[in-house]
């Protein structure tokens, strides 16, 4: 395929939503060309604002972000009350929860994390959809990222070292396609990649409603014998029928007479809706792509895989899925990433998703309205008072133990690094804002450096003394921040190379 106008890029992104913005500044970083094709024409809506609109940042997602320089950029989470903190608890926070069953701050041992340091991100923050898409669109744009809105993606060809995407009447040229366009993915459809999982047992309501007598309704979640309700703030409401998701599949307008008829039922009231303003259907269904890659084509967010969004993980995981992808695939557009990066993408992100559809399917399961859901729900609520159950619990939620499978070694490979602070006042996370790997060197080798200067600038050289080492010498960090070795003596460059070569290519910069 011959690249011959204006009208061809490094990578075509088909979704313009939190994912697909974040792989598109992933790209645009390394100084790929990217075009974002988005099929609506307004991206603004009342359902991506705060109280709709809020979405729980986990711990992997405020770390990538940070990573490259958009934390500060949020400020929702600085002017809203954390809706989770309980009624007549005082000071005692809410700050997460599993199937409606809360954990609180001060049940959490967070000395089982030794790399939480001072200088840490926090474990997770509220953000509102619309905040966050708004600051990845500025990013994007200074980074040269063209988006088109109003284009839907109608059919695309692969042939050669390339993909002819087409959007109704018009034709873009790519070397790569990324399908980052929701769960119902066109690319994911028209590229013939299966999408494997289970059926809803439930429709989920969101609505914002004039309720005439709200105090018939309990503040708070309230599971009930036929289902669950949550006014978490006045005139909003969320409900789950489970009705096996007849309701959201048959796609039948939302009334008010409907949503009252429902409310009334899962309640046990006879509460009173005067008006209806706005009002969302979903499901728990759970499915996820069996290959995230065909030939020249990826997947990633929603796009390849969705679960109920109970607990908030769809955000963070499809973040985690750009993070994760960007730099891979920048590094192969460059002509630098060494034999198999690529397939890696799949490799690491799909077992991830995986474990967050299952942890998905288990908040339904105790959360059914039968007296075997009722009794694992009893237990679990018990396990989770215990220090060892919150933590455990606070670790899923907010992805602390997220990790890839990096052979063996220290335990910290494959994880995220910690956020190292040094004298200066610098810290990991700010070192990584041009997206290269990082070569920490804790003693000042002078083997180290010129191992670094051996990669082409991919792999920054950093010489400083952390103000707590945890013993080590050395760290090799790739560009999205996970260990990819490190050295707590006399460092092995046998060892280090082997792993440098796995992410990186050696060489002058292309």
């Amino acid at each position: 395929m011959t690249f011959h106008n204006d009208e061809s890029y490094d990578a075509i992104i088909s979704g313009a939503g939190p994912v697909g913005l974040f792989l598109a500044c992933e790209l645009a970083l390394a100084k790929c060309s990217v075009l974002v094709l988005e099929r609506t024409e307004d991206p603004s809506s009342p359902l991506k604002r705060v109280p709709f609109g809020l979405r729980g940042l986990s711990k992997p997602t405020i770390e990538a972000l940070h990573r490259r320089g958009l934390l500060h950029e949020l400020q929702i989470h600085k002017r809203i009350q954390n809706p989770h903190r309980d009624a007549g608890q005082g000071p005692r926070r809410q700050v997460g929860h599993f199937a409606g069953i809360p954990f609180h701050d001060g049940d959490i041992d967070t000395e089982r994390w030794p790399c939480r340091l001072t200088a840490s991100t926090p474990t997770h923050l509220l953000s509102e959809m619309e905040e966050l898409e708004s600051v990845l669109v500025r990013r994007a744009g200074a980074l040269g990222v063209r988006i088109l809105r109003g284009h839907a993606v109608t059919g695309f060809d692969q042939a050669g070292h390339g993909v002819v995407v087409h959007s109704h009447a018009r034709a873009f040229e790519g070397r790569w396609l990324i399908g980052c366009d929701g769960s119902r993915s066109a690319i994911r459809k028209l590229g013939g990649l299966a999408f494997d999982g289970t059926e809803p047992e439930f429709t989920g309501y969101t609505a914002k409603v004039d309720i005439a007598d709200p105090e018939k309704l309990r503040p708070g979640r309230n599971v009930t014998p036929l289902g669950m309700y949550v006014q978490s703030q006045p005139n909003h409401l969320l409900i789950q029928d489970f009705d096996g998701g007849a309701f959201h599949a048959a796609g039948t307008p939302i009334t008010r007479e409907h949503v009252q008829e429902v409310l009334r039922r899962i309640s046990g009231t006879d509460v009173t809706i005067d008006a209806l303003h706005i009002a969302t259907t979903w499901t728990d269904r759970a499915r996820q792509a069996t290959a995230y890659r065909n030939g020249r084509v990826f997947l990633a967010g929603d796009a390849a895989h969705i679960h109920s969004p109970l607990g908030g993980q769809g955000l963070n995981l499809g973040l985690g899925d750009a993070m994760n992808l960007g730099w891979k695939l920048a590094a192969t557009i460059k002509e630098h990433a060494p034999d198999g990066l690529l397939d890696s993408y799949h490799a690491e992100r799909h077992p991830v998703g995986a474990r967050v559809l299952d942890w998905s399917r288990a908040q339904v399961a105790i959360m059914r309205p039968e007296p075997q859901a009722r009794a694992l729900n009893a237990i679990v609520r018990d396990l989770m008072k215990t220090r060892d159950g919150a933590t455990y619990f606070a670790e899923k939620v907010w992805g602390i133990s997220t990790s890839y499978p990096f052979g063996d070694g220290h335990p910290w490979l494959g994880h995220s690094a910690p956020e190292f602070e040094f004298d200066d006042g610098r810290t990991l996370g700010e070192l990584m804002h041009d997206g290269r790997g990082v070569l920490l060197d804790v003693e000042g080798n002078a083997s180290l450096d010129e191992f670094a200067s051996g990669y082409g600038g991919r792999i920054a050289y950093m010489a400083g003394r952390p103000k707590e080492t945890f013993g080590l010498t050395a760290l090799l960090i790739r560009p999205d921040g996970f260990v990819a070795w490190v050295s707590e003596g006399a460092p092995d460059m046998g060892r280090l190379d082997q792993a440098a070569v796995r992410w990186f290519v050696r060489g002058a910069s292309s």
